[in-house]
């Protein structure tokens, strides 16, 4: 595999910290006043995707010595490491081949030949979900079981969800498909609440099924069946398991034929174009899901094949460089305009915040540069009338993506032309703002007195100058969200690879686990590990006499 390399000691990083300093005084309304043909030049089309970069603080010199740092950290060469299967997650010794899910690598590892692994499981998956829709998967009592309810967290639950969402007009109406991730037993009572015992079919999603958030759920769904069933052994009929752990789902009781696999080659947040979207092939129907691992595919044989200047995951992956390291830019904001992706912002965040929040380098040695960012979104409408105060105005200036589609989800077309109107005038004030000399000019040509006018001016100061990207495609469609999901991971493993990072381990999450699991004895009760803080100690003394 290729080296490991501290980025900030390499030349290209030097040439990148002068150049910036050169541009400290250009503003991006400068930048648009003297080239005309900005847009054009700044703009990249492929898998019918447009990318228009031409909103960030760069010149022509900027994007040669960004790629010149990519080819200085090798980046060619890691690309190629992931896709030939090499242990690029260095803590664990695993290749990351989530592409293989899509049909994108067919190498073989230790278990086989991953291409053969993947077509089974599809084909496994396509006889189930065919076998649901025609009513032939039934439940203790013979009745078909069409109302799913997916029980997961994380990686085994927000990409679903996001999909789900995102392709609800492509439903086949055959099955009901609803997401139970947290474990205060709300989320779960609230599906519960109109579920048909008889029909209903759970998906238990976890890679170890042991996980603690799902089974305390899985086990609470599986007491419920036995309970409105009247039947203990009635329950295993009703339950589908996503798992390596074969054991665990024998003493859970899932039976042989409703078991799909995960491989240990596909983190969680990488895994939804495997059998962890059974639910939404269940949802979608699987020509849909497979239009979707169609549409992830394109992106990923284009990641793989195009030159760097031309390549839409490594200019995306390079920007986010560039405004983290170089503009010390370290927030990030998703904003999609059109509200069937509302939950892809909190996608985003496991995504890349999971995969780059990491503070030491393959070789174990400290970083030294930032490395991920803060993310949050949510669809642009909203956000206009919440967060965007602060993105025009306030003190810290957040890049942005925006994703527009030409053609709106809904029925009310006139209706998708104002969310356009609106995203392009977004992007458009993020860039310009609005100096004094305008505001003072609209606010005496409304006949404000110019004393008065030059009171409120600064108030009214837009100072732009805000970078951001639009990506544009003609609708949300499978094959179009298979392409942002395998789009925003290659991005992620760009920035990775430039870092010096594994994007592919995650260890600060297990540590709240190991905590969680010590401290579960203690509520309800006297019982405390040894050594316990006295902050921890005494919330737990007063939550308990609360529930007392």
């Amino acid at each position: 595999m290729p080296a490991t390399r501290d980025p900030t000691q390499l030349a290209a990083w030097g040439v990148l910290q002068s150049h910036r300093d050169s541009l400290a005084s250009s503003t991006l309304r400068e930048l648009f006043g003297r080239n005309p043909g900005r847009f054009d030049e700044y703009r990249l089309e492929a898998c019918d995707l447009l990318l228009d970069y031409s909103k960030n603080r760069l010149t022509r010199e900027t994007l040669p010595l960004l790629l010149r740092l990519a080819e200085e950290c090798e980046l060619p060469q890691w690309i190629e490491a992931l896709f030939e299967g090499h242990s690029v997650n260095t803590t664990e010794g695993r290749p990351a081949l989530h592409m293989a899910l899509r049909g994108s690598v067919t190498r073989s590892v230790d278990a086989g030949d991953v291409g053969k692994l993947v077509s089974a499981e599809l084909d496994k998956m396509t006889a189930f979900v065919n076998a649901v829709e025609r009513g032939e998967i039934k439940g203790a009592t013979g009745k078909p079981l069409n109302d799913v309810i997916s029980i997961g967290i994380g990686g085994s639950d927000l990409g679903a969800v996001m999909v789900t969402e995102a392709l609800k007009d492509y439903a086949t109406g055959r099955t009901r498909v609803r997401f139970v991730s947290s474990i205060d037993g709300v989320d779960l009572g609230d599906v519960l609440a109109d579920a048909d015992p008889e029909r209903t079919l759970f998906v238990v999603c976890s890679k170890s099924f042991t996980t603690l958030e799902t089974m305390t759920n899985a086990r609470a769904a599986r007491q419920w069946v036995a309970d409105k069933l009247g039947d203990e052994r009635a329950a295993g009929d009703h339950f589908v398991a996503i798992s390596t752990n074969d054991k665990a789902m024998d003493s859970f009781g899932v039976p042989a034929g409703h078991r799909f696999a995960m491989w240990d080659w596909v983190g969680g947040r990488f895994s939804v174009t495997s059998a962890v979207g059974l639910p939404v092939a269940l949802a979608i129907g699987m020509k849909n899901f497979r239009d979707l691992l169609a549409g992830a595919r394109e992106i990923d044989e284009h990641f793989r094949d195009a030159p760097l200047a031309t390549n839409l995951p490594v200019i995306m992956g390079m920007l986010s460089i560039w405004n983290i390291n170089f503009l010390g830019l370290p927030h990030f904001a998703m904003l999609p305009y059109d509200q069937r992706l509302h939950r892809f912002p909190a996608y985003l965040q496991q995504l890349d915040m999971e995969s780059n929040g990491k503070r030491v380098r393959r070789d174990a040695e400290a970083v030294a540069t930032d490395t991920g960012s803060i993310i949050f979104g949510e669809p642009g409408p909203n956000a206009q009338h919440s967060f965007y105060q602060l993105l025009h105005q306030g003190t810290r200036d957040v890049p942005v993506d925006f994703l527009v589609p030409a053609e709106g989800s809904g029925d009310f077309s006139d209706q998708h032309k104002l969310s356009i109107a609106s995203c392009l005038a977004q992007s458009r004030a993020f860039m310009a703002g609005r100096s004094e000399a305008e505001v003072l000019a609209d606010l005496t040509a409304g006949g404000m007195p110019t004393d008065e006018a030059m009171q409120i001016a600064q108030h009214k100061v837009h100072p732009g100058n805000r970078p951001s990207n639009t990506l544009v495609f003609a609708r949300v469609e499978p094959a179009t969200v298979g392409k942002l999901i395998a789009l925003y991971e290659h991005r992620v493993f760009v920035q990775s690879a430039i870092w010096g990072i594994n994007a592919f381990d995650q260890w600060g999450v297990q540590l709240g686990k190991i905590l969680a699991d010590q401290l579960i004895p203690s509520v309800d009760n006297d019982e405390r590990p040894s050594q316990l803080d006295s902050s921890t100690d005494g919330l737990l003394d007063y939550i308990n006499r609360l529930r007392r």
